[in-house]
């Protein structure tokens, strides 16, 4: 059976799907990833097909309008006008991707994912790694504060959730008259809910230890375990990487993925300073497009990437911007965690990791200083409390699995509708 994954972002919206891709190809299903063309031959030596996928949305965010609206809060509508012929063309690209599959696995990034299997009338799934799309009273909508105002403000943020797609239901609706001859669809009609009225498979790639299954949710959402993908066997690590983790205390890692806003040296030299005060070594993740690093003083590293499965485990503390993936990794490890979210789902994960108690309070970027990020990393390594849960919880994700559960989960309902 041929199944297509359709996802749009950066690498932590790309890797959980390459993993997930893996696990259903061992048990004989045929899967092609559509994805940004810059993870091509990534997801080709995971054993994964490619099917082709612009990658200017994600150069946008590299511009300097693109930092100014992260740094802003990511408001999409600053750059409405220069992303809407991207989407339009994202879409053609996806619908040439699906020709042939028989079942579709989609990130709602991507836009397009709920009309093609739509018009094909085939099986489908939303995948995601945060609770967005599966209302509740127990906490509000990840994309919204928690106001603590109770059930009913709960769930109406995610009533309001289809407004944040709204600005592009123009471009969609257009597309579905001309390529895929399918009648307008209204943002308040959710994707979550089939023309038959059943909602549609939602598959949350976190650990139900991280935010637990609340108890109204629908029996079709499920969150399964994280879908990590570790380092291939073959990966070596720098040598000077390798000799300066073992010069000295193990060190705190910071890195912020592809988010600095448009001052990533003034973010930089926060970290290299709060790190001095704290008097930590640290490995500093530039990333691409992040943070920018000269003249470091020698009790700091800096790499580009590495895989988190490999450094995490060596490291005191992560200091990260609370992308799901990063949060993930270092919770996997069992270490300290400290949050310095931008926007989005990363505020979110930030208060999760407090409520957890593996970490202290979140440090919204708008916030950050020096001696609040020092304040906050020798909480995270002091703080025995922090270090003892951390641990814990990171024994709990390890003896997850799951890609296997996923697989399982995808494979049940893809017999049941035969």
């Amino acid at each position: 059976m041929k199944i297509t994954i359709i996802t749009i972002g950066s690498r932590g919206d790309v890797q959980p799907f390459v993993a997930l891709g893996m696990g259903l190809v061992q048990v004989g299903y045929e899967v092609t990833i559509c994805t940004s063309d810059r993870f091509e031959s990534w997801i080709r030596e995971r054993g994964l097909h490619y099917a082709y996928m612009n990658d200017h949305l994600l150069q946008i965010t590299e511009t300097d309008a693109g930092r100014a609206a992260i740094e802003s809060g990511g408001n999409p509508l600053s750059l409405l006008q220069q992303v809407k012929p991207i989407i339009r063309q994202m879409l053609d690209e996806a619908w040439v991707a699906a020709q042939g599959t028989e079942a579709i696995i989609y990130h709602p990034k991507a836009l397009s994912g709920y009309h093609i299997a739509e018009k094909l009338g085939i099986p489908l799934f939303m995948s995601l790694p945060l609770p967005l799309y599966t209302p509740t009273r127990a906490f509000p909508n990840p994309l919204f504060p928690d106001l603590h105002l109770g059930g009913w403000f709960n769930q109406l943020t995610y009533k309001i959730l289809p407004l944040l797609t709204a600005p592009y239901m123009g471009v969609v609706n257009q597309w579905r008259e001309d390529v895929l001859k399918l009648p307008d669809r209204s943002w308040r009609m959710s994707e979550q809910v089939r023309k038959n009225g059943q909602r549609v498979p939602v598959l949350y790639s976190y650990s139900p230890h991280v935010v637990p299954r609340p108890e109204d949710w629908s029996d079709q959402a499920i969150a399964t375990g994280y879908w990590f993908l570790d380092s291939q066997e073959d990966w070596q690590p720098p040598a000077d990487l390798v000799e300066f983790l073992a010069a000295g205390p193990a060190p705190v890692y910071v890195g912020f993925g592809s988010m600095a806003g448009r001052h990533p040296e003034q973010v930089t030299q926060i970290v290299i300073e709060a790190l001095r005060r704290s008097e930590q070594r640290g490995v500093i993740a530039t990333g691409w497009g992040g943070m920018v690093a000269s003249d470091l003083p020698e009790n700091v590293f800096q790499l580009k990437a590495v895989p988190h499965d490999w450094l995490f485990p060596q490291v005191a503390a992560v200091v990260h911007h609370g992308g799901a993936g990063t949060t993930a990794a270092g919770l996997r490890a069992g270490k300290p965690t400290v949050i310095c979210p931008f926007f989005g789902d990363q505020p979110f994960w930030g208060r999760r990791v407090l409520e957890l108690g593996v970490g202290p309070k979140p440090i919204p970027q708008k916030k950050l200083t020096v001696q609040g990020l020092a304040d906050a990393i020798r909480e995270a390594i002091d703080h025995q409390k922090y270090y003892q849960r951390a641990i814990e919880l990171g024994e709990k994700i390890r003896a997850e699995d799951g890609v296997g559960q996923a697989v399982d989960w995808i494979s049940d309902r893809l017999k049941a509708s035969d």
